[in-house]
């Protein structure tokens, strides 16, 4: 499987970027994860690492909904505002342990790509590349 050029993790728990690293690390879709621990980091390395045709631009972001300093609305108001060379080319998924009908239906009216609940699985991953990637996880 060709590998995505980077993925970028935002959520402000330590141990689930942790644990997601390992998940994308052991999957080996990536030879490159950013992380940040709220919506504010995460502008700002989407602003360092995607001006030009970085292959550190990350081509999927996994977004958390509830965090401090700028959560995941917050960050996807600012992230529309943003003048990107490809913005179409980047895939971002929204998770969240939010069920809340109210935050379901304000993720479903943002400009996101997708939207699941965690924890974040090998399954997951695997529907997030054939979905919007084209690709699969090699079957064991």
């Amino acid at each position: 499987m060709q590998k995505l050029t980077c993925a970028l993790l935002v959520d402000d728990d330590q141990t689930t970027n942790y644990l997601n690293q390992l998940l994308l690390k052991r999957l080996n879709i990536t030879n490159k994860v950013l992380v940040a621990l709220n919506g504010q980091e995460a502008l700002e390395l989407i602003q360092l690492h995607c001006q030009d045709a970085s292959e550190d631009c990350p081509a999927l972001i996994l977004l958390d909904v509830k965090m401090p300093v700028m959560d995941g609305f917050a960050f996807l108001e600012a992230y529309q505002q943003l003048s990107l060379p490809h913005p179409a080319a980047i895939i971002l998924v929204m998770l969240t342990t939010s069920l809340h009908p109210q935050d379901v239906e304000r993720v479903e009216k943002l400009n996101i790509t997708g939207f699941l609940n965690k924890p974040l699985t090998e399954a997951k991953i695997n529907e997030v590349l054939e979905n919007y990637f084209n690709r699969r996880l090699p079957t064991k």
